[in-house]
């Protein structure tokens, strides 16, 4: 909720008298602050990335936000400009520009969209638009092994329909379409990979349909502390098929589809199991061609108010890739005791478990304080660009502080962690100290 330019981001109600056919009601709010100065260091799988940034996500009340920062990590600098109008035009379109001037290129984006903006909404449309020119680097044990520059453009126009919410169950149509442009090049200087992909641009139209059952729970200390959380246990599908025409000036014809699910469930009371899954591709003269598939699931188990046990547990492979196409993991991708990208494959396995405690600790009224101990392990293989010095599965333990701002627009978490590689080599830090920010605890 907006009020002035803060965020209402809890609203109680209660009945507290009922006089003369009069029922007086208490309300209670919390205020959130919408401005937003920020300075930032983090660490992660041993790297470094740091950033400064101003915004406001309701400039005088107006709904309005905008941001300014700089960002360094390990790929690249980046100056960054964003500009978010969620009632454009007087109505429910949202009028989004971001601007970010790279120090190996640059990106450009440009949206204007009306969504379904609630379950009963009766109609969607949109257009979407970006330009993206960089550096990408391959890995190989944590280390850079090869870059090149990727130019990648980005388009879509659509329309959508609805007949709203019926009996719990939601039903949207969509057509529209796509424009996907991709081309690599060797960048002077660097080396280059032993093989880079074929250019490959992509047009054509698309069909979309998406199934929602309308079922919510109300948490709290699950994935912040002291917040409102709410767990979407309905199911939810979406499934794209679209098709890309030479005659429209794509690079080839092709079949590419993509689809995903989740659902909520609640083996026990107040347990909570979340499950999702991907899959995406092309069919290109009746053959897989870049296919993604992936699954995931989350257990939460409260053991009081205070403690929590977490698991959580996903798997991807890829069929048929592109010569670059490949899954990571070690440090942000996953396996917080190992270097950034430390393995990669065709194939990625991840399971973590950990014990999380919430504090009542509320510092200045500002912070809420909260910790984890946690034992990752997983594993990337498959492919020709795998980790020959440490092929196998992997394990690290640790333990961290948790900080979320009572006060912010948004939870954003503040990780602080020491972990400790199981399966360290001779040349690897045999401690990690971690500093992240991440949506969750």
């Amino acid at each position: 909720m907006l009020r002035g330019n803060r965020y209402l981001n809890d609203v109680a109600m209660k009945p507290v008298a009922y006089r003369d056919g009069v029922v007086d009601i208490e309300v209670t709010t919390r205020d959130s602050w919408t401005l937003d100065l920020g300075l930032s260091a983090s660490r992660s799988g041993g790297e470094n990335t740091s950033g400064i940034r101003i915004s406001d996500y309701n400039i005088l009340g107006t709904g309005v936000s905008v941001s300014f920062g700089r960002s360094n990590d390990v790929d690249r600098s980046s100056n960054q400009f964003q500009f978010i109008n969620q009632r454009a035009f007087g109505g429910w379109t949202t009028l989004s520009v971001t601007h970010a001037a790279n120090s190996d290129g640059g990106r450009d984006a440009l949206s204007v969209v009306r969504p379904f903006y609630e379950r009963d909404a009766r109609w969607a449309a949109g257009v979407t638009a970006s330009k993206d020119d960089r550096i990408d680097a391959v890995y190989n044990a944590g280390e850079v092994a090869s870059e090149y520059r990727h130019r990648r453009d980005r388009g879509e126009v659509f329309g959508g329909w609805s007949r709203g919410l019926i009996d719990g169950w939601v039903r949207r149509y969509s057509v529209g379409l796509n424009y996907r442009d991709d081309a690599y090049a060797p960048e002077p200087g660097r080396v280059a990979p032993s093989e880079l992909p074929p250019d490959e641009k992509l047009v054509g139209p698309f069909v979309r349909f998406q199934l929602i059952e309308d079922l919510y729970r109300k948490e709290q200390n699950r994935n912040v502390i002291g917040r409102p959380e709410y767990f979407d246990l309905g199911l939810a599908a979406t499934v794209q098929l679209g098709w890309a025409s030479t005659a429209l000036g794509s690079s080839l014809d092709a079949l590419l589809y993509s689809a995903s699910i989740s659902r909520g469930f609640e083996p026990a009371p107040e347990q909570t199991l979340i499950a999702s899954g991907a899959i995406s591709g092309q069919l290109v003269d009746g053959q897989v061609r870049r296919q993604y598939l992936g699954g995931r699931a989350e257990y939460y188990a409260p053991q009081g108010p205070r403690w929590l046990f977490y698991a959580a547990a996903s798997g991807d492979v890829l069929t048929e890739p592109g010569p670059l196409d490949e899954l990571l993991l070690g440090g942000e991708n996953g396996l917080r005791g190992y270097p950034l990208r430390y393995q990669s494959g065709t194939r990625r396995a991840l399971f973590t478990v950990e014990e999380r405690f919430y504090t009542d600790l509320y510092t200045w009224r500002l912070f809420r304080i909260g910790g984890a101990g946690f034992y990752d392990l997983g594993r990337a293989w498959g492919g020709d660009n795998i980790n020959a010095a440490n092929p196998g599965w992997l394990g690290n333990v640790g333990a961290g502080l948790r900080i979320v701002s009572a006060r912010a627009a948004f939870s954003t978490v503040l990780h602080l962690d020491i972990a400790v590689p199981l399966n360290a080599t001779a040349d690897m830090d045999k401690v990690q100290f971690l500093v992240t920010t991440k949506g969750s605890f």
